[in-house]
């Protein structure tokens, strides 16, 4: 969440950033929160003067006389009941506050550009170029069914819609970018982390997907626990609560996970394939480090240039987009968008989300640091993208990598991951 300072000092850039956002219902979470910060402040002297007041009661009690101290009792009975009631209203005042300064999103950065959806998101960059073919190029899921190595009719029987169960060499190829992955990640000095699949409600909070998310979120309600949409949330919530030391920033970390996502609101789009599914696979990296902004938009970037050496080395085309503010999460300062050409889409698909959100999350998480220096603790910064999410990325694989009778080549970065095979598949068309 936002330092409540900010809120107070410049409320206008907080309402300006929520506006360009697109998210009107959070300005009105700004403005409830002045009104009940306002109503707290007004409140806490007379607090204090009272809770004051009552302590002197008690030495002046003793120097009382017998009839005086009668009525001295029945106004500090009455005294009692006031602080009580102030009490209680203070504690009730800082809860609203805390929902409230929940809701607020993190300011933007200047660099966001202004849209209200994908659509209008900005393209920075761009590398390779979409594959010419002399035969007319089929989909990810004709070629899939054709050798037999995806199957949507059994998976809808067995789970519902937007399933799928993978056999045979794609299901290789499919665990070969997940191993890819974590090894790129590893070799760039990342540590390798097994996370939960099921999270507490604590976490989905602090990493912001909590209020807001829950549409998305499988949850079991008998254990008030949540499957994860994504390796971010436990990861970023390892040290919630914790005060690190400055000298073991950064802490960065690479997750391979399974993910789960509902997928609400998105009936009758990106219905057939392997696109749109509610299981999927993720190698996620993140970043915990010190709050300096420089740093993080550093950091940004290297994360960024992880994602593109895997799609480089995969023979990929791909486009970097700097997401707009109506496209921009609640919790993210700014958002890179990795989208990869997909044939059968006539275009980009989105591969790769990376974000940073200085001390949004951290102080969701409680999440600080002591500096070198032995100065003031200070809550950290974080950023996460990710590195592969699977099998979204086997739709660019076999989309473009497809030859005239249906086999796949295989990338050279690839090959040692599938046994050497620099094909994949028999000809089936």
């Amino acid at each position: 969440m936002l330092d409540l300072k900010l809120l107070r000092d410049d409320p206008d850039a907080v309402r300006r950033g929520a506006v360009k956002k697109r998210l009107p219902d959070r300005v009105r979470a700004v403005d409830e929160a002045l009104r009940l910060d306002a109503e707290l402040r007004e409140l806490l002297p007379r607090l204090d003067g009272l809770r004051s007041e009552q302590k002197a009661a008690g030495k002046a009690l003793g120097k009382l006389g017998p009839a005086e101290r009668e009525a001295f009792l029945e106004g500090q009975k009455r005294l009692k009941v006031e602080l009580q009631g102030l009490e209680e209203r203070e504690k009730q005042l800082r809860a609203e506050l805390q929902q409230q300064l929940a809701l607020v999103p993190n300011l933007p950065d200047p660099e966001v550009p202004e849209g209200r959806d994908d659509t209008e998101n900005v393209e920075r960059t761009r590398w390779g170029t979409a594959p010419e073919f002399g035969f007319a190029p089929r989909p990810h899921y004709e070629i899939g069914e054709a050798q037999g190595w995806v199957d949507f009719t059994r998976a809808a029987e067995l789970a519902g819609s937007r399933n799928y169960v993978l056999f045979g060499d794609l299901a290789l190829l499919h665990d070969a970018v997940l191993r890819f992955a974590v090894d790129l990640m590893v070799g760039r000095g990342f540590v390798p982390v097994d996370p939960p699949l099921l999270v507490r409600d604590a976490a989905m909070f602090g990493t912001g997907f909590f209020p807001g998310g829950e549409e998305q979120t499988y949850r079991c309600e008998k254990d008030g626990l949540n499957l994860i949409g994504t390796a971010e949330v436990p990861v970023t919530s390892l040290h919630q609560g914790e005060m690190l030391a400055g000298d073991a920033l950064p802490k960065l970390y690479v997750a391979r996970s399974a993910c789960f996502r509902r997928e609400a609101g998105t009936y009758g789009k990106d219905t057939r394939g392997l696109y749109r599914v509610h299981q999927f696979q993720k190698v996620e990296q993140v970043v915990i480090d010190v709050a300096d902004k420089a740093r993080s938009i550093e950091h940004h970037q290297r994360i960024v240039a992880n994602a593109e050496a895997l799609l480089q080395a995969f023979e990929l085309p791909y486009r970097v987009v700097a997401v707009c503010g109506g496209d921009l999460g609640v919790p993210q300062a700014m958002k890179y968008d990795i989208e990869t050409w997909m044939p059968s889409r006539g275009g980009f698909g989105e591969t790769h989300s990376a974000s940073r959100f200085y001390d949004y999350q951290a102080r969701r998480l409680d999440l600080r640091y002591r500096p070198k220096d032995g100065g003031k603790p200070q809550y950290c910064h974080t950023l996460n993208n990710t590195v592969v999410a699977s099998p979204r990325i086997l739709i660019a694989l076999l989309e473009n990598h497809q030859q005239a009778d249906g086999t796949i080549r295989v990338p050279a970065a690839l090959r040692p991951y599938v046994g050497g095979r620099a094909v994949l598949g028999r000809p089936v068309f």
